[in-house]
């Protein structure tokens, strides 16, 4: 029976139908938010919905019976502990007061693909073998903003408050810079003096309140400040990023071929062992018989 189960679970017909559930179930939450839809349709959803998740609950207890009297083996596979845990929290008991936390649950069944599809877990992996590294190439970026901001600061804030008048919005104007959001802005405000640039009443009154606002044309030392800051800060650093990433991923990869190439040498051990035993008891139930032959012989004669 566990044989029969395990080839089930395996075969890629179960793969297939536990995915479109998995889609049917996203496609069932994202219809939810429409209330034509709901108000029309509102009951015959969320009887299926339900039903989904009973189906989803027969999945993890046919995964789990696959195992026999192992079942606990299910739960060594980190993708179905992560699984058990979503459609176990969709199954509590949850009253009327407590509606938005199932529904933030429900949401979360669609990251179930990534568990469903095998090259999602291998970008997922490298997501999280990055983090470390990803870790410091952030502290690197935190270093530089802050020694840019505090240099757009001393040379900037006399002649562009707005932007530049302490360390905070030095640091959100930097931030913007980084973006790419119309940043040429506010590096021709630097290279051109705020002559034929526009203010909004806020930023008006911040420029009024400020005493010592000195609007000067500084066009080399603004070219010089911003142009390397983007160069540094966009492109030196998305490259060392994408680099992590890529690093990562390949060591991902690497790792999710090496445990498919162990579990198909496992089961191949496995099929050994089988046939070994199998030939084993082939032998004995053959010398059995052929020790029953001889007292037979010898009794007939």
């Amino acid at each position: 029976m566990t044989g029969k189960i395990r080839q089930l679970v395996e075969s890629r017909s179960f793969h297939t139908t536990v995915l479109a559930l998995i889609v049917l179930a996203a496609v069932l939450i994202g219809l939810e938010t429409s209330r034509v839809v709901m108000g029309r349709f509102g009951s015959a959803i969320r009887t299926l919905d339900t039903i989904i998740i009973y189906l989803f609950a027969l999945e993890a207890a046919l995964k789990m019976a696959a195992h026999g009297k192992r079942w606990y083996r299910y739960f060594k596979d980190p993708w179905n502990v992560f699984d058990f845990i979503i459609v176990a929290a969709c199954l509590l008991p949850i009253d009327g007061h407590h509606a938005a936390v199932l529904r933030l649950v429900r949401v979360f069944r669609a990251l179930r693909l990534i568990s469903a599809l095998p090259k999602l877990q291998v970008l997922v992996s490298s997501l999280l073998k990055s983090l470390p590294s990803m870790l410091h190439v952030g502290m690197l970026l935190v270093v530089l903003f802050y020694i840019y901001a505090v240099l757009g600061v001393f040379l900037w804030r006399d002649n562009d408050p707005v932007h530049f008048r302490d360390l905070g919005v030095s640091l959100l104007s930097l931030f913007r810079v980084i973006t790419l959001e119309d940043w040429t802005d506010i590096m021709y405000i630097q290279m051109k003096g705020s002559v034929g640039y526009e203010f909004t009443a806020a930023e008006q009154a911040i420029i009024n309140a400020y005493p010592d606002y000195a609007s000067k044309p500084q066009p080399v030392a603004s070219v010089i400040y911003f142009v390397s800051f983007v160069l540094f800060g966009t492109m030196i650093m998305l490259n060392l990023v994408i680099g992590v990433i890529i690093n990562s991923m390949n060591e991902a990869t690497a790792e999710a071929r090496a445990l498919r190439n162990f579990a198909r040498g496992q089961k191949a051990v496995d099929h050994d062992q089988k046939l070994a035993e199998l030939e084993t008891h082939l032998a004995d139930a053959q010398q059995m018989l052929k020790r029953l032959r001889e007292q037979s012989n010898q009794a007939n004669n």
